[in-house]
């Protein structure tokens, strides 16, 4: 595997490899690898000739500076982690190389990128998000670019901007992968102190309830959420929402596909998390997947 810092290296190197007929594969990420980056990465891996994954602490996608300040750098095992599992390149820029002196330019997803995460974290959280993997997918031009289902929202923001944009590139959406007692992994979850990680299985439950709630015939989502929201113990959620999957609108009643969606601070770290619930024509639910090797899905341009 190798490193490189700069755009002209990656578009060169990808130059090559197109060249050969190779396909491409990105995985964009912050880095502080888990097994939740290690499924993507594995994915790519098994489906494409080239595997480039980003590490990149996007500081426009930050409304807090001391949130950006305290997420974990650890690019050394990262690297470490990435070649074990095949990576072809690390794709690892300086800031001053993503957003060099003078740039000025921002991509807005309406309505999709305002609300919940958005309306938590402020406009500008998926302005950067949108930004920065808008830049990617321009410099790398991947065949196809693979997302985690925990960061639901975010994934129907890009793939929105995807096909808006009329970006040439697949969306490959991987299932969340959590640690046995249910915690979505999350590279914020090494600032969990004993005590706050324990608190933080309250998300986790509530989604649970959820899951219970409609397998039990509920389908009220009012309801859904006041069981749910009955899970959360001691942690004070910022929403607790029931939404369409794509569009985000709020549902009344749970019937096709449903997001149940949580956010919440625990401690110092906010965290979310989400289950896609399936109501099948006969009225029976069932949960997407949520562990690697689990179905996955495809969003196209």
């Amino acid at each position: 595997m190798r490193t490189i810092r700069t755009i002209a290296e990656m578009r060169a190197y990808l130059q090559n490899a197109r060249a050969g007929g190779r396909s491409i594969g990105l995985v964009p990420t912050m880095g502080a690898f888990h097994a939740g980056h290690h499924s993507l990465m594995r994915a790519a891996r098994e489906d494409q000739d080239e595997v480039v994954v980003s590490l990149f602490v996007n500081p426009a996608q930050f409304n807090d500076g001391a949130d950006l300040a305290a997420y974990p750098r650890t690019e050394e095992q990262d690297a470490a982690e990435a070649a074990d599992l095949g990576v072809d390149v690390l794709f690892a820029p300086p800031d001053r190389e993503i957003y060099p002196a003078g740039f000025a330019t921002s991509v807005h997803v309406k309505g999709l990128s305002e609300i919940l995460e958005g309306a938590e974290r402020g406009a500008s959280h998926f302005a950067g998000v949108c930004t920065v993997v808008t830049k990617l997918l321009n410099i790398v031009q991947p065949d196809v670019a693979y997302f985690g289902q925990k960061d639901a929202q975010q994934l129907a923001v890009v793939s929105r901007m995807v096909k808006d944009l009329d970006i040439p590139v697949r969306i490959e959406a991987m299932p969340t992968i959590r640690e046995p007692d249910g915690l979505a992994l999350s590279s914020r979850n090494r600032r969990l102190n004993a005590t706050d990680r324990a608190h933080a299985l309250a998300l986790h439950h509530a989604l649970e309830a959820a899951q219970a709630a409609v397998a039990e015939g509920e389908r009220d989502a009012t309801r859904v959420k006041t069981l749910a929201a009955a899970h959360l113990g001691g942690v004070d959620a910022e929403y607790l929402a029931i939404v369409d999957p794509e569009s985000f609108d709020e549902l009344m009643t749970i019937d096709g596909r449903a997001l149940v969606a949580v956010a919440a601070r625990v401690g110092p770290v906010r965290l979310i998390d989400n289950v896609v619930l399936q109501v099948s024509p006969g009225g029976d639910p069932s949960r997407a997947p949520t562990s690697k090797g689990e179905s996955r899905v495809h969003a196209t341009p």
